[in-house]
């Protein structure tokens, strides 16, 4: 089998890509002067390509890769928008596939709040657009829906192409061993944890100001949108007015969820804990397990909470575990209160890419300096640490593995190169596909990349 020729930089960068995670560019409508281009540059059997989805492809890209504009860049941009509505054109005549409506408003929900996030408010994004929500929504739909099935026809292929051991091998030995690049300790993590008492003082505080948050709100002195920008403590939803408009039940707090599926529609909770605090909630509206709410959350003041009975918790947690040979995986399920690991039977995973394997200089120091204490399979004391959410507290944690810094060889990172290898060829057959499905579709292009670099320069 002959493989394409792959730079150092190349493989270094698919190297990294794999162990942080990475986010592709999102294409969008409108120049941030909020002017609307509209200029056709692409017809694509009956749908076609407007100017301003390659500017906001090209403007994702060169934001979030950090690289110049190039009329080249633009033109693969316009490339890349065409394969994805020739792969509509086709996924449309397949019957096998489908995408309900549902899927379509969860979808087009969400990519809303993600741009009204961006720009500042869904005021701001209606300026920018020179249109309401609910007319930007039917204007992206189609869109939207056009993607989704161009998505699942992909992927159908993308299940189909397999790479053999003998391909990883021969793929790799391409490369010379003084151009692989060295990657830093990696570490495999599992964790059970536990979080410090609030104290009474602490909760009649969130208690007085939350009751007077919505005292406010149900007089009529103010919305749950003006203060969930004045008051919430939930970063994710500050500049939206404390707004989600399409959130699973299945994927909220259990504490939380249980309010917003029997709260009547545009009522102002009473407050309630999680453990994240206190909340008030209003739901806007239902679709079946999927709601569009607003919330306010007042965190709890920790500065002052007990740890005690959180470490004596884990220390006798810790006792089963060592000594009684209890299952990890099944005692974190049971015991942890941090739930993003919990459900993983206590295993740490990168939040981007949901890897295992985590680069030990990426973690904070509480993180690795437990780390450096512990052999490969040893378990920690209770020990004081700083999630990924910014909050405090405690944890025991296991050593699964340790792979100290090494140059990239393929019986360490077999694993991570067999990835590679397989996206490598993924790639080269969907290539050859995609060109094969053009020849069945009418494309005029009409764009010119020069029209974008005026505009930006």
């Amino acid at each position: 089998m002959r493989f394409t020729s792959l730079s150092r930089a190349c493989l270094t960068a698919l190297l990294i890509t794999l162990l942080a995670g990475s986010l592709g560019p999102l294409p969008a409508n409108a120049q941030d002067n909020g002017t609307v281009v509209d200029e056709i540059v692409a017809v694509v059997g009956d749908r076609i390509v407007l100017r301003s989805e390659v500017d906001g492809y090209v403007l994702g890209a060169m934001q979030q890769q950090q690289i110049p504009f190039s009329p080249a860049l633009w033109n693969e941009a316009l490339n890349q928008l065409i394969n994805q509505k020739v792969l509509a054109v086709h996924a449309r005549q397949d019957t096998t596939l489908i995408v309900s409506d549902e899927q379509v408003e969860q979808s087009l929900d969400q990519r809303i709040s993600q741009l009204t996030a961006q720009v500042g408010g869904e005021a701001k994004l209606e300026d920018m657009y020179g249109k309401s929500i609910a007319q930007i929504k039917d204007e992206l739909r189609t869109d939207f829906r056009d993607r989704m099935l161009a998505e699942q026809f992909q992927a159908r292929k993308l299940q189909q192409i397999q790479v053999t051991p003998s391909e990883v091998r021969q793929w790799f030995s391409q490369f010379p061993t003084d151009s692989l690049p060295v990657l830093p300790d990696i570490v495999r993590i599992a964790h059970i944890v536990r979080y410090p008492e609030i104290t009474e003082e602490a909760r009649k505080e969130a208690m007085g100001i939350i009751t007077a948050i919505r005292d406010s709100i149900v007089t009529g002195r103010a919305t749950i949108e003006e203060y969930a920008r004045k008051f919430t403590d939930d970063p994710g939803s500050a500049q939206t007015g404390g707004r989600y408009p399409s959130s699973r039940l299945s994927e909220l707090a259990p504490e939380f969820a249980a309010v917003a599926a029997r709260i009547p529609i545009g009522e102002i909770s009473q407050p309630f804990e999680t453990q994240f605090g206190l909340h008030i909630l209003r739901v806007n509206e239902r679709r079946g397990e999927v709601v569009d709410f607003n919330h306010i959350l007042i965190a709890f003041d920790e500065s002052n909470a007990d740890p005690t009975e959180a470490i004596k918790y884990l220390e006798i947690v810790r006792d089963s575990l060592v000594n009684q040979n209890m299952p990890f995986e099944l005692m974190a399920r049971r015991h942890s209160e941090e739930p993003m690991s919990a459900i993983r039977g206590g295993r740490v995973v990168d939040p981007a890419s949901l890897s295992r394997d985590l680069p030990l200089d990426a973690l904070g120091l509480s993180w690795r300096r437990t780390i450096n204490q512990l052999n490969v399979g040893e378990l920690s004391e209770p020990t004081k640490v700083e999630l990924l959410d910014g909050k405090e507290a405690y944890h025991i944690l296991l050593l699964q593995s340790r792979v100290p810094s090494h140059r990239v060889d393929i019986h360490t990172d077999y694993e991570r190169i067999q990835q590679i290898a397989l996206q490598d060829k993924q790639q080269r057959v969907l290539n050859e596909w995609i060109a094969d499905l053009r020849r069945d579709v009418y494309i005029d292009v009409r764009g010119r990349a020069e029209d974008f670099s005026a505009a930006v320069e």
